[in-house]
């Protein structure tokens, strides 16, 4: 993509996300309201947008936090597990959001919780007194996450037919750089943040199906095998659900490639949901 051309994706997509703060107060029905007039979506199933869980349906958080935080520290003479301080690091993630979602605390980007996860994670493993350039880096590789090997190919051939977002606990300014990093082209960046809170919340859903001025039973919900809450959430908020097999989330053969819940939709990786889909 060219500079302009990112520019204007993310001009276009940042401010659908900005707009949506004000769908459902009945001061709002701009562009998001025509937005589905430019797709086809699938008859077969009546859905004209997909909507992805990011962490571990698009995005392989296993290999890439550990390989990257040993790029960091280890040339600064830091030598760890890597992969038990990547397991850590992400395993202070769902308890993290509890609080926000329960109404705890008030709502912050998931990129403030996220720094504050990394430091409680240091110590652990005894580093401490990182310089504060050194942290952030490490912090920002949420933002240089890499995606699965078919996740691409996929996302451009489902682009021909569907409306494109994250549905994710990622903040905008994470989701635009992880799109970047990974060539992922989104017509916009909806979830947590336009909704103030984390999935599975009901309004994280039914406000990104607003952002795009569709029903929810005209979008799609888009995750990995195993997510099985978030299935559940997008189901009872009236969305359509398709399901991703992962084998290798959490660790090669760790994952899940059979859906719990019963879902619209199974299979295999994104270009096999978008034959599916558009058969």
């Amino acid at each position: 993509m060219d500079n302009f051309g990112r520019r204007d994706f993310l001009h276009s997509a940042t401010s659908l996300a900005a707009s949506t703060f004000l769908v459902g107060t009945g001061l709002l029905l701009t562009r998001s309201a025509r937005a589905q007039v430019s797709v086809q979506g699938s008859r077969k199933y009546g859905v004209k947008a997909l909507l992805f869980d990011m962490f571990g349906t698009v995005l392989d958080m296993w290999t890439t936090l550990p390989r990257e935080a040993e790029k960091i520290l280890k040339p600064r003479g830091i030598n760890l597990d890597w992969q038990a301080f990547g397991r850590a690091w992400l395993g202070e993630y769902g308890p993290s959001i509890v609080p926000v979602r329960e109404g705890t605390i008030p709502f912050v980007p998931l990129d403030t919780l996220f720094r504050q996860n990394l430091e409680r994670v240091l110590p652990r493993f005894g580093v401490k007194d990182l310089p504060k350039d050194v942290f952030e880096q490490l912090h920002l590789v949420w933002h240089r996450l890499d995606a699965w090997p078919d996740v691409t190919s996929g996302m451009a051939a489902l682009g021909k037919t569907f409306l494109l977002a994250p549905c994710s606990n990622g903040n905008i300014a994470m989701m635009a750089d992880i799109a970047r990093h990974n060539n992922i082209r989104f017509d916009a960046i909806l979830g947590a943040e336009i909704a103030r809170t984390y999935k599975p919340a009901p309004k994280v859903y039914t406000m990104s199906c607003e952002a795009f001025g569709l029903k929810t039973g005209e979008c799609m919900m888009i995750g990995a095998a195993g997510h099985t809450s978030d299935f559940e959430g997008a189901a009872k908020a009236g969305m359509k659900t398709g399901a991703v097999a992962r084998p290798n989330e959490g660790g090669p053969g760790k994952g899940t490639s059979v859906p719990r819940f019963k879902v619209d939709v199974a299979a295999d990786d994104l270009s096999d949901l978008a034959a599916r889909l558009m058969a």
